[in-house]
């Protein structure tokens, strides 16, 4: 029996799910409708991908269902937000993916949490003259939205985690229903004991105004997502002991000296830049102060990356684990193809101790490991 993995979804385009979702768009009045039409949404797609959806998804979903009701029905009442989380591979944001799809409103939104922030940011910057540069930003972000979903919710910075608290208040008073999915119960962001109680007004806020469901299971099922969807990075490598025959096999350029790469308003090392490609060591992108609006800007401007001399991340300082934990993180969520090479095993190479490793082994896991035969 199969249980749902995370599938990073795209458009569906099965007839039976189009004539569901057009009768309900047509009639989103009825509270019963809407309620079959997310429970229909996800038996259709189960069934044909073959899976049987697990207690805890069905649990999620009955929930994502209640909601649609409300949401679409008469009733003005506000609806409280839904937060769900558990380890890797689990489904979270397969399910996410799939009330987004099928919830028939136009006024919805779901953005990776790394992008939006970064967006947050730089709107607040640029209206920083303003009363109140928050709200311009979320009215030009938001416009009419009421449906937000945030894939892949978590906080290391507690510079963030104080523009977390204002930005989770913002939605709520604006009566959006948020969705967010994250590895950790609200309990576990933030992880470091020299913030952790700093950021606890969010972690109350969540628990006071979203429902907290974890969704469980003892597999990571993203590790079989290959054989059933195309996964991002599924395309891409790993490649190790990364010798010049390997090398040469990858069409990479030779060791050059690095070039500095504009990037905001400074530069950063690279080993070569050839129209949409781009090629970096592990030490230009993380043993530096990068940060996530860095790789963003990076991914606008480049979709074929190559990383090369990945060290063992043992070796490495926790900061510079956590920008290559951040880092694959742009990468998956902007669905870069990624050629990482390292003198040793993937899963030699990924045993570090950053919290959020496991995440990253996961997402790596789908790169096709090359080994030369010897």
């Amino acid at each position: 029996m199969a249980v749902l993995p995370p599938i990073r979804s795209r458009l569906i385009r099965w007839p039976a799910l189009r004539r569901l979702l057009g009768k309900a768009i047509a009639s989103p009045a009825s509270g019963n409708a809407s309620h079959r039409v997310i429970h229909d949404y996800f038996h259709h797609k189960a069934l044909a991908q073959g899976y049987t959806l697990s207690h805890s998804q069905q649990r999620v979903i009955d929930c994502m269902a209640q909601h649609a009701t409300t949401l679409l029905g008469a009733s003005a009442k506000t609806l409280p937000g839904l937060y769900l989380y558990g380890a890797v591979g689990r489904g979270k944001s397969w399910l996410l993916d799939g009330f987004f799809q099928a919830i028939p409103l136009a006024q919805k939104q779901r953005l990776h949490f790394h992008e939006f922030f970064a967006q947050l940011h730089q709107g607040m910057f640029s209206h920083r003259d303003q009363p109140d540069p928050l709200a311009n930003t979320l009215d030009e972000l938001l416009l009419d939205c009421r449906v937000l979903c945030f894939d892949e919710f978590h906080v290391h910075d507690i510079g963030d985690a104080m523009l977390i608290t204002r930005l989770f208040k913002a939605l709520f008073r604006r009566g959006i229903l948020l969705l967010v999915t994250s590895n950790y119960p609200p309990e576990g962001l933030l992880p470091n004991p020299l913030y952790h109680a700093r950021f606890k007004p969010v972690i109350d806020l969540i628990n006071t105004r979203m429902q907290v469901l974890e969704v469980g299971g003892p597999h990571d099922y993203r590790s079989q997502a290959r054989t059933h969807t195309q996964q991002v990075f599924t395309q891409g490598r790993y490649v190790w002991p990364a010798t010049q025959a390997q090398r040469q096999a990858l069409n990479l350029p030779e060791s050059a000296l690095p070039l500095a790469l504009p990037v905001g308003t400074r530069h950063l090392p690279a080993r070569y830049c050839e129209g949409r490609a781009v090629g970096f060591t592990f030490s230009d992108l993380c043993d530096h102060p990068t940060a996530v609006m860095d790789y963003l800007e990076l991914c606008r401007r480049f979709d074929h990356w190559v990383i090369d001399e990945l060290p063992s991340l043992n070796d490495c300082s926790i900061a510079a684990q956590q920008r290559f934990i951040n880092l694959i993180d742009v990468l998956y969520d902007q669905d870069k193809h990624l050629v990482l090479l390292g003198q040793r095993s993937l899963r030699e190479s990924l045993d570090g101790d950053a919290i959020d490793l496991a995440r990253t082994r996961s997402r790596l896991g789908q790169l096709v490991e090359v080994r030369e035969l010897v």
